[in-house]
This record gives structure tokens, sequence and C-alpha cells, in this order.
């Protein structure tokens, strides 16, 4: 924690409340579902029900625990508000409600009630998760890997007249086979004129005879979250379609080749668009190129356009291009990739060259 305290005693704060559970786990290595963690320059302590009280002897360290049973975030304000020396303490705005911030000021001695609680000028936990040490990045690879496992198996499954509900559910199954904790996200699967919905969730629709299936899924293990998506054709392709597929892997490419720590986030955005844009399908790319992942599936820097924030080394981000045609067809191609000094290490090396079914 020593990095966050001295975010802390830059931004003149003797103390924070923290409340959202990726930075909880992030700092004291507690995964529970209901828990308060309180930091001063000298203690931590975490505040939790007695659910959990075997869970965090074996999960906290670096933090005290204190098991109660009313609500975590009061007990830990009003434990912070006792501590020698702490006549105020940080939150993060951006992971806090306007009620919970009343109630937890409402339980405070009327004397602390006015100045106590101050927000943090910027997201001062989110922005240590965005880089990755050694541990986190060997985690990350290891879902990753597991992810390229599930599509090597969904391979042997897909086939016409099964349904997308079938595909997401035999990747779920397997993920859990493999270890998985959960799905990082709901599972896209996306087939024949569906594929030309970015985020098309699975439905009962069967898979068709001729056409692309777009999957996107990802795992939790340990924690962490991993990300990837392959679009694979049922049948013969078309050549307009060979010729689709193969510009937006181009583009996928170009989008990991430009991935190195220095460049900026919008450069990489640029790198994949701007090879859509010269084919054509400038217009029939409509999302952001990618985003980072970690704790949490969609975590900062975002990898898009106008977003001028730099790569750092140990950063793990997406980098997923894709064209969708509405009453035609869609293709996206994601890959996950941990930034380096000289490049990127792509974290998912499953195929990416068109598969035909």
């Amino acid at each position: 924690m020593g990095a966050l305290r001295r975010k802390l005693t830059r931004a003149g704060l003797p103390g924070l409340l923290v409340t959202h559970p990726p930075d909880i786990r992030y700092l004291c290595g507690f995964s529970g579902s209901d828990a308060a963690l309180a930091i001063t320059h000298l203690r931590a302590r975490l505040f939790t029900d007695g659910r959990f009280t075997a869970q965090t002897s074996e999960e906290v360290r670096a933090a005290e625990v204190e098991i109660g049973s009313g609500i975590t975030a009061v007990a830990a304000s009003q434990w912070l508000a006792a501590e020698p020396g702490v006549e105020m303490a940080g939150f993060d705005a951006t992971k806090t409600t306007v009620a919970e911030l009343a109630h937890w000021i409402h339980e405070l001695p009327s004397q602390l009630r006015r100045e106590f609680f101050q927000a943090l000028p910027a997201p001062f936990i989110e922005m240590l998760r965005m880089v990755k040490d050694a541990d986190e990045l060997a985690l990350m690879s290891e879902a990753a890997l597991k992810g390229c496992q599930l599509f090597d198996h969904i391979l042997l499954f897909l086939r016409p007249g099964i349904t997308e509900v079938e595909v997401a559910a035999e990747l779920e199954h397997r993920a859990r086979l493999l270890g998985a904790e959960g799905m990082s996200f709901e599972t896209i699967v996306a087939s024949g004129l569906r594929s030309a919905m970015p985020h098309g969730r699975a439905t009962v629709a069967p898979l068709p005879r001729h056409g692309f299936v777009t999957m996107d899924f990802g795992i939790i293990l340990n924690g962490y979250c991993s990300d990837m998506t392959r679009t694979v054709f049922l049948g013969t392709p078309k050549q307009e379609e060979r010729d689709a597929y193969q510009t937006v892997l181009e583009a996928q490419q170009a989008g990991v080749a430009a991935v190195a720590a220095g460049v900026s986030c919008a450069e990489v955005d640029e790198a994949a668009r701007g090879v859509l844009r010269r084919a054509g399908f400038g217009d029939a790319f409509t999302h952001a190129t990618g985003h980072s992942v970690g704790l949490e599936i969609h975590e900062p820097p975002r990898i898009g356009a106008g977003q001028a924030m730099r790569l750092q080394a140990g950063m793990v981000v997406t980098v997923e291009p894709g064209i969708y045609l509405a009453g035609r067809f869609g293709i996206r191609i994601e890959d996950t990739v941990a930034v380096t000094d000289a490049g990127c290490q792509v974290l998912t090396p499953s195929p990416k060259a068109l598969i035909e079914l």
C-alpha cells in the first residue's frame, strides 16, 4: 500500500475509505461481496461480517480484520474518524453514490459531518491497478491461455442448427471444468445476420448453414479477467466475406503492432481504424478499438479516438476492431496483449486466420 499512501500524502489526506470490491481485493486480497477498507498512514483495517470470518483468515493480507454486524462502510467511517490525526478521509466519488455518502456522513459525530469526507482528486486505486506487476501478469496470462483452450474446444462443438445459447452454455460449462471462477462477462455468441450486432447476446437462434459466428468470451481466474473474440465461418464464404474478414484481420494486426509503452491510446486506435477506413469500412466500425483488463473486464485506459493517455509497460489491453453490416454480417477479432517497452506480448495466441467449418 506504499504507493497509495504516497498519493494520499500528496493529496493532503490522512485517511481513505475504500468500498469498491475490486479495489479492496487489489489492496488486501479479500474477495468477499460485502466489505469496506479503512486506510491511514499507519494502519489498514478491513470491515466485514460473520459470513466471511473464515474467508478473511485465508485471504486478507496487509490489513487488520474486524467482523461486525452492521453496515461495513459505516463501521469503517466511524473507525477512521476515531483514529488519531485523521481529521478528514478521502473517498472515490466515481464509485460512490450520493445516497451512500449521505448515509456515511449522517453516522459520523455531528462536529465531523461537514468536512470529514473529501472526494479524491483522481481515482487513486484505479490508477495503480492500470499497471500490472509480474504476479498479476502471470495470472492474466494463465486466464487468457485457458480462454484459448475454450476456443479450441468450441471449434469441435460448432455445427449448423445448434443454438447460440447452446454454444454459450458449452463455453461456460467447459470454463468451469478448466477451473474458472466464472465468466468475465455475459458470453456473446452472434451468428448469421445477428453477427452484425457488436454485443449480440446469445439467443435461441440456430447457427446458420452459411454464415459468420462471432464469439466474445472470457473467464475469471484468481480474480483476474480474460477477454478474446474470434469469428469463424460455417460453410464456404463468398469472396466478399473473405475479403471483409481479411480486412478486419489486417486492422487487428495493425492495432497489435502499434501497441508499445509510450504510444498513445489514440494512436493504437487509429492504426486499426485507419485500415478499415481506407478499405471503405470506416462507418462500419462503431466502437472503440479496445480497453484495459484486470480485476474488472473494463478498466482504464480506453483504446479509442481522442484518448491521449500513453500506454505503460505492464498495462494489459485489448485490440478488437470489427465491422458490422446490418442485414448482412459482422466480424470482430480480439486479442488481449500485455504492453512492454518494445511492443507487446499477445496473451491470446489462438489462430486468427479465417476458420471454415
